[in-house]
């Protein structure tokens, strides 16, 4: 089997969440940083969506985070990423659905002529719930990660940084430890290393 091939793109949280699962399973792919204003030909022929991240394997194309992560730890789960409750995958889907377009429309006011508020405070009740499930736990479920919360962290933390003095000064205090504590690790940081835009012709980059 050749290298699958791995379009991302550093900063979308759906493409951290890809790299995540994949250097949790310990997949090795060549990746290939995509600059989303100037999409490189061969990533349009790959992807049905032209959206990262986008895996491509010998058999098939994957054009969706979630399944990438599912994908990978399909395979490969050392850390029983997978061994959670159907809540999780409840948590994830709301995540996905209500909050990020919340987010979205909180984060991109202008562009949606959105209530910044009212989104603000859409999306804060998930965050209120996830605040609550962690419970002075250090992850969702206990004492180990699982996938609800690799599938979710990149999306708090873009939520965070949309206006980081408001979202610490919120009073949720187990949400405040489980980002701070993802971002301070060497899991996160190992996720964000900078590569150049990919062109053809490159030598290949190797994940992790």
């Amino acid at each position: 089997m050749t290298t699958p091939i791995l379009y991302s793109f550093r900063r979308c949280p759906y493409a951290m969440r890809a790299r995540l699962g994949l250097a949790s399973a310990g997949i090795t792919v060549e990746l290939r940083e995509i600059l989303l204003r100037d999409k490189a030909p061969a990533f349009l022929a790959t992807s049905p969506s032209a959206t990262v991240p986008c895996l491509q394997t010998d058999t098939t194309v994957i054009d969706e985070s979630l399944d990438i992560m599912l994908w990978a730890l399909a395979q490969n789960d050392p850390e029983g990423l997978s061994d959670m409750p159907a809540s999780g995958h409840d948590l994830i889907a709301t995540t996905d659905g209500p909050f990020k377009t919340a987010l979205d429309r909180y984060k991109y006011h202008t562009r949606y002529d959105s209530d910044r508020e009212a989104e603000r405070a859409m999306a804060s009740e998930h965050l209120m719930a996830l605040n609550a499930q962690l419970n002075g736990h250090p992850w969702l479920f206990g004492t180990g990660p699982r996938l609800a919360d690799l599938a979710i962290l990149p999306f708090v933390r873009q939520f965070a940084f949309t206006d980081k003095p408001w979202f610490d000064a919120q009073d949720w205090p187990h949400l405040h430890a489980w980002l701070e504590g993802f971002i301070a690790s060497p899991r996160f940081m190992s996720i964000m290393a900078k590569y150049p835009k990919w062109e053809a012709g490159d030598a290949p980059t190797q994940f992790p």
